[in-house]
């Protein structure tokens, strides 16, 4: 006859040290492991509590249950792989997994499954490049899952990425452009800072750090944050004209009132209000990344030289500037050639032809 199990919902697994541990699972109850040793005072204590989904005061808080998203995260965010992250990649993540370690930390890795994973990012489906980033960061937590032999299989495999738009953020148009500055005017700082995007090809997070350090002559030099691409370009008219505006001992050329420096993010939710205050919710910052590349490439600029505007390492993202630009250019060539084409010979009068024909009979 089978014994019957003293503990129901608990089960014994051997983690990969060889250690016996006692996995406590139930329906509607939070999944942990259950400390102390078996069948002492401290294990009955701690199963209880486990019953009544509470943290059993003997238990640690301040380390992490093995086989917990507590205990990956934990040992995940110390691994090479997280750590050779530029930190503008790794910020916006951390801030994610901590926001997923609060509310799923104390759940097992091993009780993932792929539907919890598609109700996870279908929270984000709204905003389709988020939720897609949600998601390769699962499949990164995933594969360190599998190497620390917590699991066996991907869970994420098998979920769809969100379609998202091909051309990326909304480029920002002339007409766009003159817009924001008419409402905000030639002197203010949200003018300033539009034309120090559009005319360094400064990210949010390099135009919170540039100020008067990083000009040189009638050049601005800076090194991007995100790529570490070097970038070194004369300053444009109209973008001298605002930075005359900046006294010489502002340390940043876009601050806080105050003189205090934007951290990347706010500095993008700030401008973000600037444009919407002007009448302009579709644009962002990295549009007129996009806006000052299309004029360069429309002004005949090559991959190459766009590629320098960038600070990309790369002319595969420039490229697809100048197709766009020299499909427009073949266009016009096209069209100009038709109108050069002489006039088509005039189709046969019928009406002429059968009077001829009958002034013959």
């Amino acid at each position: 006859m089978k014994r019957k199990n003293p503990y129901p919902g608990l089960t014994r697994v051997v983690d990969r040290h060889g250690k016996v541990r006692w996995r406590f699972r139930k329906k509607g109850l939070p999944s942990r492991y259950v400390t102390g040793e078996y069948g002492s005072k401290a294990f009955q204590a701690a199963y209880e509590a486990a019953l009544k989904g509470e943290q059993h005061r003997g238990e640690r808080h301040v380390g992490a249950d093995y086989g917990t998203f507590e205990w990956l995260i934990r040992h995940y965010l110390r691994t090479p792989d997280w750590q050779k992250l530029r930190p503008t990649s790794r910020y916006p993540l951390s801030k994610e997994l901590d926001r997923f370690r609060r509310a799923h930390g104390h759940r097992l890795v091993v009780d993932l499954r792929r539907e919890h994973v598609e109700i996870l990012i279908a929270e984000k489906a709204a905003t389709p490049a988020a939720a897609n980033k949600l998601l390769k960061l699962f499949r990164r937590l995933c594969r360190f899952a599998i190497r620390r032999n917590l699991i066996a299989a991907d869970p994420t495999q098998g979920v769809s990425r969100y379609r998202t738009n091909p051309d990326g953020f909304h480029t920002w148009t002339d007409a766009e452009i003159d817009t924001f500055e008419a409402h905000h005017g030639a002197n203010s700082k949200a003018v300033l800072a539009l034309r120090l995007m559009l005319y360094t090809g400064a990210a949010r997070q390099d135009v919170a750090r540039l100020g008067w350090q990083n000009t040189k002559g009638s050049r601005i030099q800076y090194r991007r944050l995100k790529t570490g691409g070097e970038v070194d370009l004369p300053i444009h008219p109209d973008l001298l004209d605002v930075l005359d505006q900046v006294p010489r001992d502002q340390m940043m050329f876009v601050t806080h009132t105050g003189g205090r420096p934007y951290k990347p993010e706010s500095f993008g939710n700030w401008f973000r209000d600037q444009c919407r205050a002007a009448g302009l919710p579709e644009c962002a910052p990295h549009g007129l990344r996009k806006a000052g590349a299309t004029r360069l490439a429309n002004a005949g600029a090559t991959e190459f030289e766009i590629m320098a505007f960038l600070g990309h390492k790369s002319p595969r993202e420039a490229a697809t500037y100048t197709s766009k630009a020299n499909r427009a250019r073949l266009g016009d060539s096209a069209m100009e050639k038709l109108q050069r084409v002489s006039n088509p010979v005039k189709r046969l009068d019928i009406s002429s032809s059968k009077t001829l024909k009958e002034k013959e009979k």
